[in-house]
């Protein structure tokens, strides 16, 4: 099994990957970037893509809500980690020695009060992920620079602990969402969560009724969150998590919500995975050849 991460061996999306699949052999496809995760799934060079969706500190991952949308993949499980920081630089250096922390954007937002302790003439620098900064302090013997990441990256890559649980908020968690190629996958999980996608139309109170229509069905809206319309100046597009019951209760909410949205896509049907249940995810394509 290929499975595309952003970042490389020892990164939060690693852990995540191990999470969900605690008991099969993977193979990384090591990416720089999110884009890149996505198209290797798309261009089939990986079975599927792990992707941080939203965070309790900085909230949803904007970009990827579109890249899980553009490229018409399938949402297909989640997995939720909770993140911990740590500050990390060589054996010999102490914290009074380190002038730069470099760390993936997200991270360095979610310690964003710890670091603003640290004199005007401290570096922020912003690097590709947590792990590869980590790595490229070693295999440089950088001194004066220390990296954020977690506790599994120092182990990995041989570095000093500096200071520990540097985020700003104790309880800081990632949710990660599963990705792969519409048709190519199936689980015996029975789903009781879904992704969706809609446009609103011009109508006064579409997004009321869109609400009302849930509830109607005993849908629970978990998450809402909207977007701009790429290259549609001031529309939006509402990306909406939602949990239920019965898969039958939301397949009727979904054919009573067409009639008042636009654009409307499922984006996945899937386990509510809060547990961190390992996946049960088999190649429909392979199995039956």
């Amino acid at each position: 099994m290929k499975i595309a991460i952003q970042g490389i061996e020892g990164s939060f999306h690693d852990e995540a990957v191990q999470k969900l699949f605690p008991n099969e052999k993977v193979d990384l496809v090591m990416c720089d970037s999110f884009d890149g995760v996505t198209q290797s799934v798309k261009n089939k060079k990986a079975d599927f893509g792990v992707l941080a969706i939203e965070n309790t500190i900085t909230g949803s991952l904007l970009p990827n809500y579109n890249l899980v949308e553009k490229g018409d993949f399938e949402i297909l499980d989640e997995v939720f980690l909770n993140i911990q920081m740590y500050l990390m630089a060589l054996e010999t250096e102490s914290i009074i020695d380190i002038f730069e922390v470099h760390s993936h954007p997200v991270a360095l937002l979610q310690c964003r009060d710890y670091l603003r302790k640290f004199p005007p003439q401290f570096k922020i620098i912003e690097g590709n992920d947590t792990a590869s900064e980590a790595k490229r302090i070693r295999e440089n013997n950088l001194q004066g620079v220390a990296a954020i990441a977690g506790k599994q990256v120092a182990e990995r890559y041989g570095l000093k602990i500096l200071d520990s649980n540097i985020q700003d908020i104790k309880e800081n968690h990632t949710r990660f969402v599963l990705i792969g190629n519409k048709g190519t996958s199936a689980t015996k999980k029975v789903p009781n969560k879904a992704s969706i996608r809609f446009q609103l139309g011009h109508e006064v109170g579409t997004l009321s009724k869109a609400l009302q229509i849930m509830a109607l069905h005993n849908i629970n809206l978990t998450k809402i969150q909207s977007l701009p319309v790429l290259g549609t100046p001031w529309k939006y597009a509402f990306f909406v998590d939602v949990t239920f019951l019965d898969p039958q209760d939301f397949y009727s909410a979904t054919e009573s919500l067409k009639q008042f949205v636009k654009n409307f896509k499922i984006l996945g049907m899937y386990a509510q995975n809060i547990e961190n249940v390992p996946s049960e995810l088999t190649n429909v394509i392979q199995d039956g050849e």
